[in-house]
């Protein structure tokens, strides 16, 4: 069984200081969500008030229609996996995995059968009689994996999961954990700062920054469309430039440095005024030119060659330096020092108010409650 999450009005407090000031949301039943941000933005402690391990201040927590604010931790039915494993060293495979099956009173021929279910379900029952310290770290996440699914949990969180593991073991993992999480249909809740890794996993990232959600949606919503500067900065790359929002009668355009216009298209109404704005330029959607056309002049600083692709940085007139990706070509001719225009792909910028606080353009799928 899984259930639906609700938060209202949740607020955190160590002493004086103010974690969480007041957050709501709400995961629906078997889906993968992962709550993403920078390290002390509140998203492991609200992690930790979903579990019983921190106390909760104010506000109230659902599983469906069960407020779980002073439910002890041991009778929620979450598993948990963590940064650290936190299997039993001196156990077996095995013995770890039917840890919280003994705890909860099985009968022996139920755990044997429940144990060995979950150990071919995560693909360590070959090991099933080593101790951890002969497992790999991979291999000791899926066994952390089985001990925690195997319980049959209503809610299953994950802290950190991968971020002790090597570069390629993540991306082995992160596969593993999102086919396994839909094999078993159970309520997710990942913790990570890892951007990619959220992308990769989930079915809706809430983006957190001081305490406060800044944005809900389903990745690539919120890849393309960021709510704010803060989600356009921290979900991949981009280069944030200033600029002017004018509005004609013949339409609407946005002015960069030294007159370059571009058309826009897909203005909220009540954004439809002359403003300062800052543009949200990703690296790959600039165009390099070698300078005889029109766009943002600029000269080269410094130039990567990185296989498939070029990355460039361009310091522009205004002072400002931009990163652009171009495919690898034995064609091109641009390098350090060189003068360059660049051109842009309009229909994929994204505008924002010249406080970054709102996106103002149509298209922001953004499911944070108020």
């Amino acid at each position: 069984m899984s259930v639906n999450i609700h938060i209202r009005n949740a607020q955190k407090r160590f002493g004086q200081n103010i974690i969480i000031p007041d957050l709501s949301l709400e995961v629906q039943d078997g889906e993968f969500f992962t709550l993403l941000g920078p390290s002390g933005c509140g998203k492991t402690t609200l992690l930790r008030m979903i579990a019983g391990f921190n106390t909760i201040e104010n506000g109230d927590f659902y599983f469906n229609e069960k407020r779980i604010n002073d439910l002890d931790p041991a009778r929620r039915n979450i598993g948990m996996v963590f940064q650290n494993y936190a299997i039993f060293p001196h156990l077996t495979v095995r013995k770890n995995v039917a840890f919280g099956l003994k705890n909860k009173k099985f009968e022996k021929d139920k755990i044997l059968e429940l144990t060995d279910r979950f150990m071919k379900l995560v693909h360590v029952e070959q090991y099933a009689d080593r101790i951890p310290e002969r497992l790999s770290g991979g291999q000791q996440q899926r066994v952390a994996l089985a001990r925690a699914l195997v319980i049959s949990p209503d809610v299953l969180l994950m802290d950190e999961p991968l971020s002790n593991l090597d570069a390629k073991l993540r991306v082995e993992m992160r596969g593993v954990i999102k086919k396994i999480q839909k094999d078993v249909g159970i309520t997710t809740i990942y913790v990570t700062h890892d951007q990619e890794e959220a992308m990769a996993v989930s079915d809706r990232i809430a983006v957190m920054n001081v305490g406060v959600i800044q944005h809900i949606g389903k990745p690539k919503n919120v890849y393309l469309r960021p709510a704010n500067v803060f989600v356009a900065n921290f979900i991949g790359r981009t280069n944030m430039v200033k600029g002017q929002l004018v509005i004609r009668e013949s339409g609407a355009a946005v002015r960069l440095c030294g007159g370059f216009e571009i058309g826009l298209d897909g203005i909220k109404p009540e954004q439809r005024k002359d403003q300062d704005v800052q543009i949200s330029v990703r690296p790959e959607e600039f165009i390099l030119c070698d300078g005889t056309e029109k766009g943002l002049e600029g000269t080269v600083t410094d130039n990567t060659f990185l296989g498939l692709n070029t990355h460039y940085n361009v310091l522009l007139l205004t002072g400002e330096e931009v990163e652009i990706i171009q495919e690898s070509s034995l064609q091109s001719n641009i390098s350090k020092g060189m003068k360059v225009s660049l051109q842009i792909k309009g229909e994929k910028i994204n505008v924002f108010t010249a406080d970054g606080s709102e996106n103002i353009l149509l298209g922001v799928e953004n499911d944070k409650e108020s």
